[in-house]
């Protein structure tokens, strides 16, 4: 095989891997790599291994028996932290590549990544099984309730002081009603999407500032911004909907103590997504809108985006749903990650393509 054909490999495998020379500095990454990380593979070429993992790491020690033992050495179910994120399970791998011995080859396999992506398909399947039954829904529920709404009116002309207290509550409830049809409708909306070029930080500034004037006023934010971010392909609009619905999630989890929601932005270029025709969708813009509220229950964040799901008493559970269908409308990802004092959601979008032949 050429050695493009052994590049193309070694990007495509799914878990992280890494090329290290006997004296701990990092050779070679792949596209998986990359992702975990955060680093590009320019970023991290010949820097010290503890760069990334801090030198009492488990992957450093693993690494280090390696070398001592000049054999192979498996960690199963170890935690690993990488720079400031949350240490995660993982299985670490580490061999040399040859009979000299001087090149190591380093694998560390998060087990929860191939549950993320079981549970990213499932939402999205979720999402779209919703959207028929919405459109029937909001059709069949809107005509009776005009009339409803209509009848109280023309009795609470003619009622008494009490009956008029019955008509208000009447015209209140339906009311009520008809803005949970218009989210339920929502989802009946199957007009193709048409992507143009799209500032993702014009659209969180939006997010934030109506945020602001609104159910997060008082909230502190934190903006982290790569200002180098191409624009991403999508909807303007619809992605606004999605940032102020994740917005006002993490606003009512922070509400009652001092809250705190970072935005940030980044470029991750080994993000990519299997889409139908054994094709791939590269994801490479990565927002994220991390929140140090109460978190999401546990027996609640595997479903988050579920439909009809929510852990508020007076929750509709479709906001979260509705970010999903919109993000996979757009070829995207979303998923969510959550503790006590720190819930992070996180977007990833794919990069505006000028086609060919466009001026």
């Amino acid at each position: 095989m050429s050695d493009k054909t052994f590049e193309n490999i070694w990007d495509a495998l799914p878990f992280p891997a890494f090329v290290v020379s006997s004296d701990h500095r990092i050779e070679h990454a792949n596209a998986a790599a990359e992702q975990l990380v955060s680093t590009s593979q320019k970023q991290m070429k010949n820097k010290a291994l503890s760069h990334l993992f801090h030198e009492d790491s488990i992957v450093v020690g693993t690494l280090k028996q390696a070398i001592k033992d000049k054999g192979s050495v498996t960690q199963y179910n170890v935690d690993v932290a990488i720079a400031d994120k949350r240490a995660a399970s993982c299985n670490i791998y580490v061999s040399f590549l040859d009979a000299t011995q001087t090149d190591l080859l380093l694998v560390v396999q998060p087990n929860g990544a191939a549950q993320k992506m079981s549970q990213s398909l499932t939402n999205l399947a979720a999402a779209r099984s919703v959207t028929a039954m919405a459109a029937m829904l909001a059709h069949e529920i809107r005509n009776p309730l005009a009339g409803i709404s209509g009848a109280a009116q023309l009795l609470a002309m003619n009622a008494s002081d009490d009956d008029i207290e019955l008509a208000d509550m009447i015209g209140q409830e339906t009311r009520r009603i008809g803005q949970l049809v218009d989210r339920v409708e929502h989802f009946g909306d199957l007009r193709p999407m048409t992507p143009k070029p799209v500032n993702i930080h014009d659209v969180l500034d939006r997010a934030r500032v109506a945020a602001e004037a609104g159910h997060a006023a008082g909230v502190l934010f934190r903006l982290d911004y790569d200002p180098s971010l191409p624009d991403v392909a999508g909807d303007a609009d619809q992605l606004l909907q999605v940032f102020q619905n994740i917005l006002k999630n993490s606003a009512e989890a922070v509400s009652g103590k001092r809250g705190e929601i970072t935005i940030r932005s980044s470029y991750n270029s080994g993000v990519k997504l299997a889409m139908q025709g054994h094709k791939t969708q590269n994801l490479p813009l990565h927002i994220e809108i991390i929140d140090n509220g109460c978190g999401i229950p546990d027996n609640l964040i595997s479903e988050v985006f579920d439909p009809f799901v929510s852990s508020k008493s007076n929750g509709t559970g479709l906001g979260l749903s509705l970010v999903s269908k919109i993000i996979a409308a757009h070829g995207g990802l979303v998923e969510c990650t959550s503790r006590e004092g720190r819930t992070v959601f996180s977007v990833r979008l794919p990069v505006w393509q000028k086609k060919k032949g466009s001026i």
